[in-house]
């Protein structure tokens, strides 16, 4: 089955995208014009991000001292990317976008992660760095900076990991000093010199665009010269790599951000990683050294401006880590279907001709699993995305509940897809055998390319300390609740359907498990204990929401299976919904038991790990 009509089943038959049209903000658009979207996307992901994808992880950045080397594809598929305006697709008219739903654009852009995520990765830095000025910046940094951004004109970064500090950002020891008054410049907001180091910043050099926007976290010092301990004293700087003037003229001066080197990853080859010196003095704007970074928002609020961007980077690290999935499912089911070997069990006669391995149990299981896990970690990722339209441009109350559960279900829409789409790409791989572990197949890359999505964007353990120790008791429990609460409408609906009676409730099962190892893991009072176990408490909280996933488009499926007028043949007709009831029955039945053990260890809050005296490992 195609993966557009996987994406059609998930917009129309599930989600009713086009209801939105009846909003205000979505009224001059229809079903017509998000298919055309689509249909646009879709084409350029196939013409210039595929063919790309392969030249990007195979010559990979290289700097020969002066400047960053990338294949002239990689140009190409930016280019053709920026051309499309999916830069701005969800942004207002006045400011050049679409005014697309954020749905409706996260289902396109899956089109250029499946071709290539790395070469993607620009585009979904430089979009968040935009989106984070539109809610942060002021109108000149919008009309300099933002406006730029969406156009292509020029890329953007977020540089937040320091060499010493990694994902301990209180730690950030980059600094910031009031840089004077008096310039034309001081428009685009007051004025500091940096200086410090940050690494692992991906896009942070290339010449795909004529300037780079780097978003920078720094601490402005104290009168006595201290830097303010923690990440309340954390700011947030615009500092481009080309100096710019109020409306977005280029000054033609290099800012003080020099290329210290380049990282060498195990994937994503095809995104620069780089080390970052700011203020080093290799270049010196305005005769004196220090990179000039124009401050956005108030001093201190710098980590609460740039989460904007990081929750917003960390569901396109979840949509990216399902599309690579997804593309290494669809390689392995066309080999499943082509490649023969063995056959049926108890057959008798060894002269039969060998049958293609599709028809083997086996690997029908592992085919089963990562359809499960893509199409669930894909239903998730544009669910989120729903929730984002509906906190933009519903009603009250459902501006304030898609607020709510979408903070609640940030860290499973990274954490999820990074481990268990890996794990489809690794089944991928055992499909094809040892072919899969060959660079003659595409599904080695996948992998590679996938391994980095668990580390991206925070940790797992990161994720797993938001989620329990955060998300979960935020406002007395307040979005627990209501994921319940949907949870439950979903199985009531299931229990009038035949044969999804059962699943539903196994998730009813499964949602009171949840919530009494969560009352568990805080009985004592201390984060010590209840914490311990978070990461354990995030597989099980992120597969009975995956649960509830499959449970609704179950639901849909076997509603369009019913109608009167039988399946639709647009959505790939009947196969399409016998499939999604068969991944269901397989999340079910081989995945949901999965979250007694993790729940045992946080509801006893287990002390193994917590206590391990580490000279004993």
């Amino acid at each position: 089955m195609s993966f557009r009509a996987t994406l059609d089943f998930l917009l129309h038959d599930w989600l009713r995208v086009d209801t939105l049209t009846q909003r205000p903000r979505f009224v001059e658009h229809s079903r017509d014009t998000f298919d055309a979207v689509l249909d646009t996307c879709e084409r350029i992901a196939r013409e210039t991000f595929e063919p790309a994808n392969r030249r990007a992880d195979a010559q990979e950045p290289h700097f020969d001292g002066e400047r960053v080397h990338l294949p002239d594809s990689t140009r190409t598929a930016t280019n053709a990317y920026a051309a499309s305006g999916m830069l701005a697709a969800a942004q207002d008219a006045e400011i050049g976008g679409m005014q697309l739903p954020c749905v409706v654009e996260m289902a396109a852009n899956a089109f250029f992660f499946k071709g290539s995520v790395a070469i993607s990765a620009y585009a979904m830095l430089t979009t968040g760095n935009a989106s984070l000025l539109m809610a942060h910046g002021t109108p000149q940094q919008i009309d300099s900076f933002a406006r730029h951004e969406f156009s292509g004109r020029w890329f953007g970064s977020m540089c937040l990991s320091e060499p010493q500090a990694g994902s301990s950002l209180g730690d950030v020891a980059t600094r910031a000093r009031p840089d004077g008054e008096g310039s034309e410049l001081d428009t685009l907001g007051p004025r500091y010199r940096l200086s410090g180091h940050k690494m692992w910043i991906s896009g942070g050099e290339h010449e795909l665009t004529e300037n780079i926007v780097h978003l920078v976290l720094a601490k402005i010092p104290t009168d006595d010269g201290t830097l303010p301990a923690g990440v309340k004293g954390l700011s947030l700087f615009i500092v481009p790599k080309w100096l710019v003037q109020p409306g977005g003229r280029l000054t033609g001066e290099r800012n003080d951000v020099a290329l210290a080197g380049l990282n060498h990853k195990l994937g994503y080859r095809g995104t620069t990683n780089t080390l970052l010196n700011f203020g080093e003095g290799r270049f010196r704007p305005g005769g004196a050294a220090g990179a000039v970074g124009y401050r956005v928002g108030a001093p201190g609020e710098g980590l609460r401006c740039m989460f904007h961007m990081m929750n917003e980077a960390r569901i396109g690290v979840g949509l990216g880590a399902v599309m690579l999935g997804y593309a290494g499912y669809e390689s392995s089911l066309a080999y499943a279907k082509q490649r023969p070997q063995g056959r049926p069990l108890g057959a008798k006669d060894a002269g039969r001709p060998p049958v293609a391995i599709v028809e083997h149990a086996d690997v029908k299981r592992m085919l089963l699993a990562q359809k499960a896990y893509v199409e669930g970690g894909l239903a998730l990722a544009l669910y989120c995305a729903r929730l984002v339209d509906d906190k933009r441009s519903g009603n009250a109350t459902e501006q304030a509940e898609a607020g709510v559960l979408l903070e609640l279900l940030t860290p499973i829409a990274k954490s999820w897809p990074s481990e268990w789409c890996l794990e489809a790409n690794s089944l991928a791989i055992q499909v094809l055998g040892g072919s899969g572990y060959t660079r003659d197949f595409p599904v080695e890359q996948h992998w590679r390319d996938n391994r980095l999505n668990m580390i991206h964007e925070g940790t797992h353990g990161i994720q797993a300390l938001d989620l329990l120790g955060r998300k979960v008791v935020m406002e007395g429990g307040k979005g627990l609740r209501l994921l319940a609460g949907r949870i439950d409408a979903s199985i009531a609906r299931a229990g009038q359907v035949a044969g999804l009676a059962e699943q539903g409730n196994a998730l009813a099962r499964a949602l009171q498990h949840l919530g009494a190892a969560t009352k568990a893991a805080w009985a004592s009072g201390e984060p010590r204990d209840a914490l311990a176990n978070a990461t354990p408490y995030l597989q099980a909280f992120g597969h009975v929401v995956l649960a509830w996933m499959w449970l609704e488009l179950a639901l849909a499926a076997r509603i369009a299976l019913d109608a009167p007028a039988g399946p639709s043949s647009g959505a790939g007709g009947a196969a399409i919904y016998h499939g999604k009831l068969a991944a269901a029955r397989y999340f079910f039945h081989y995945e949901l038991p999965k979250i007694g053990a993790w729940l045992a260890v946080v509801e006893t809050r287990d002390a193994t790990c917590r206590d391990l005296d580490p000279d004993f490992l």
